[in-house]
């Protein structure tokens, strides 16, 4: 497979920092049997970035690191629990939004950093404001790509049709594996499938709910995404679903923009494909209207992927200037 096969994504390599390799590679034992994959790169005595991968379930990449100035960042890389390199792989028990939290406060501390910048796209974008509105005094920055506030209103866009409505010959691949008297609530169907204990059947279900996400990651996708490796889908497709099955295991629908108050005075960059399908660009909207120290940046052309042209450039100018003012 050729290695960027949307040669839009190709173009986005230009605009990130060289490869650089980890030194320092771990597992941290996080409790509850579970132990998470934790990297460092870059300068040991620079400033110090936390790196939320999405999904949840998706796992970090050395691509991650090419967003921050080596010179400049101590860049820290995990799996969150159950996926990537992390163990046990695509377990859902004990594996909630407040068990990432108190992992990422593990990290921190094992690490000895006081307080961090905080960087995450998508999920990750949600994990950050939990964790900067559980812990403001250890986060001295948020820099957040594709927003996504775990809401109902979010779900129902994604798994209800509403997306479909722009793809409808993806999203009719997307039902075709659920009897129709079950789809008026796919995460619930598909659950019923990715936990089934047939190895075969979740596999098959896995490599469908990521293939419905991975098609619209990218304003320039054709509708079709390629098939994940069985592993990978498996762990990506439990776990996501077992966070939107639970409403992100938050207190009430729309938490996150109630808690708002919590930390408007942590400065912070909302970067924003303007036609990001997974995420609508409304959420990101929402959310500055609530945070007056942050920056909002809606990028022209880009949906949702972190790979686009136009979000890595943007990124990177966002930590470039960042590492300037320090």
């Amino acid at each position: 497979m050729d290695k960027y096969p949307d040669q839009k994504q190709k173009r986005a390599v230009q605009y990130l920092h060289p490869p650089i390799n980890p030194f320092d590679q771990r597992m941290v034992e996080v409790g509850q049997g579970h132990r998470v994959y934790v990297e460092q790169s870059g300068n040991p005595d620079g400033v110090p970035v936390v790196v939320l991968h999405g999904g949840p379930g998706g796992g970090c990449s050395p691509a991650m690191r090419r967003y921050f100035d080596p010179a400049v960042y101590r860049i820290v890389l995990f799996d969150q629990r159950g996926c990537g390199r992390s163990r046990p792989h695509a377990s859902v028990e004990h594996n909630t939004t407040w068990h990432l939290v108190a992992d990422i406060e593990t990290i921190r501390q094992q690490l000895e950093i006081e307080a961090w910048h905080v960087f995450g796209g998508s999920w990750g974008a949600t994990l950050a404001l939990i964790y900067a509105q559980t812990h403001p005094d250890r986060v001295t920055h948020l820099i957040l790509r594709g927003v996504f506030l775990m809401t109902r209103a979010e779900l129902d866009w994604f798994y209800g049709g509403g997306a479909g409505r722009f793809w409808p010959e993806t999203w009719a691949r997307f039902v075709s594996l659920i009897p129709e008297n079950e789809r008026d609530d796919m995460i619930a169907a598909y659950h019923k499938r990715l936990f089934c204990g047939d190895h075969e059947v979740e596999i098959r279900h896995a490599r469908a709910w990521s293939a419905w996400e991975n098609a619209l990651a990218s304003i320039h996708s054709s509708g079709v995404s390629g098939d994940p490796p069985g592993d990978y889908a498996r762990a990506f497709a439990r776990l996501e679903n077992h966070y939107f099955l639970n409403g992100g295991f938050l207190e009430f629908d729309g938490q996150i923009l109630e808690h708002m108050e919590r930390i408007s005075h942590i400065p912070g960059v909302i970067v924003q494909g303007r036609y990001d399908m997974i995420c609508p660009p409304v959420s990101a909207w929402n959310l500055a209207q609530r945070w007056p120290a942050c920056e909002l940046k809606m990028v022209r052309n880009a949906g949702h992927a972190l790979s686009e042209p136009g979000i890595s450039a943007e990124l990177v100018r966002v930590m470039d200037r960042l590492a300037e003012n320090r």
